[in-house]
């Protein structure tokens, strides 16, 4: 398991790095001022993009967990 853990870790990484760049960002530099000036709900995310979004997100938790097995196994 300690063999292949880098691999997994390696895999998981290019798979979180491509998660994120394909994510749609919304947001200008002048939204991190608060000068959007668009209403309603900005962060309802629907279809693939919904998907693409909880993707990420269970990728990134595997990616901590395999560190953390990676921490742990090499004592």
């Amino acid at each position: 398991m300690v063999q292949i853990l880098p691999y997994i870790q390696i895999v998981l990484s290019l798979l979180l790095i491509g998660g994120i760049l394909l994510q749609r960002s919304e947001a200008s530099l002048g939204a991190g001022f608060g000068g959007d000036g668009t209403t309603g709900n900005r962060f309802m995310r629907r279809g693939f993009e919904k998907v693409l979004f909880r993707g990420t997100i269970l990728i990134a938790i595997l990616f901590c967990l395999s560190a953390f097995a990676s921490l742990v196994l090499s004592r």
